[in-house]
């Protein structure tokens, strides 16, 4: 599992899938993946910046303001308490570190806390210790009462497919047959965009088994996707390693043609700094090449 999690890339998949999730509306939003706070390492996972007076109909969107931080966890991890009050103190330091006092308003900000399983511990905290009250408004989405800034916890196993197919489907744990054949029909009609590429990657990467274990007709069709996509790729690297092979191979040449050169003004007992300016190469080189002809 630990092997798994190190060749897995979970927070680009995100990235891409919340910003597919919002493609309807993405007109109204930008997107910053890791933005950083102050001088010092600390970054959002994810800052969904959007336009003010424009409302949202995508369901992980409605809560949203004009300034959105997100927090992701993968498969792997858990939303704890701790990473609760972390990415609360981020999103206050993300609305003091500006030069207009207030600049930002605490309306105009909201957390969202992303998760694979329930986060049992953190909800009991913020219902016992926080006093919050926690709404479950939908499929796998809460809206966190109680404070300030707006709140939601989205646990992405609990999201109805027909609404969040794709962080539905960001998991090691892919089990549904109806929703792998629908992943692979909304594929077939976005391969060539670069977000999709990389949510279905990692998609197939983290559920290899559990793709291997559908129906054959499924399993060719998503090879034969993703081989078209492959091809693209491995074609461009022959392409780009025939053109490195010309250079080097220029470059060789080049090098030969200076060594014969210099050769025959040494012959001729031409002095050094002569030779530099004859063949126009640099003194370093010259000396190495002579170093090299006198072995």
């Amino acid at each position: 599992m630990e092997q798994k999690e190190q060749t897995i890339q979970w927070h680009p998949a995100f990235f891409a899938g919340i910003q597919i999730e919002l493609g309807d509306e993405a007109e109204y939003f930008s997107f910053e993946a890791e933005h950083q706070l102050g001088t010092k390492p600390m970054a959002i996972d994810v800052l969904i910046k959007k336009e003010k007076e424009r409302r949202i109909r995508k369901n992980i969107g409605r809560i949203f303001r004009t300034y959105n931080v997100v927090e992701y966890k993968s498969p792997t991890d858990y939303l704890s308490v701790d990473d609760f009050y972390k990415v609360y103190g981020y999103a206050c330091f993300y609305k003091s570190d500006v030069s207009n006092v207030d600049s930002i308003s605490i309306e105009d900000l909201t957390i969202t806390f992303v998760s694979t399983n329930y986060p049992r511990k953190l909800i009991r905290h913020l219902r016992e210790i926080r006093k919050y009250q926690i709404h479950k408004v939908e499929k796998g989405i809460y809206y966190v009462y109680g404070d300030q800034i707006l709140i939601q916890i989205l646990v992405t196993s609990q999201l109805d497919p027909s609404e969040n197919l794709w962080l539905r489907s960001l998991t090691n744990n892919l089990h549904e047959r109806q929703m792998t054949s629908k992943l692979i029909d909304e594929y077939r009609k976005h391969e060539k965009n670069i977000l999709y590429q990389s949510m279905m990657d990692v998609i197939v990467r983290a559920n290899t088994q559990q793709f291997n274990r559908e129906d054959k007709k499924m399993c060719e069709a998503l090879r034969e996707l993703m081989e078209e996509e492959f091809e693209v790729e491995r074609g461009k690297a022959r392409s780009e390693g025939m053109e490195e092979g010309i250079k080097e191979g220029m470059k060789e040449g080049q090098t030969q043609m200076a060594k014969t050169v210099i050769s025959n003004l040494l012959e001729m007992n031409m002095p050094i700094e002569d030779i530099i300016k004859a063949t126009g190469e640099s003194e370093e080189t010259v000396t190495k090449i002579i170093e090299e002809l006198e072995k």
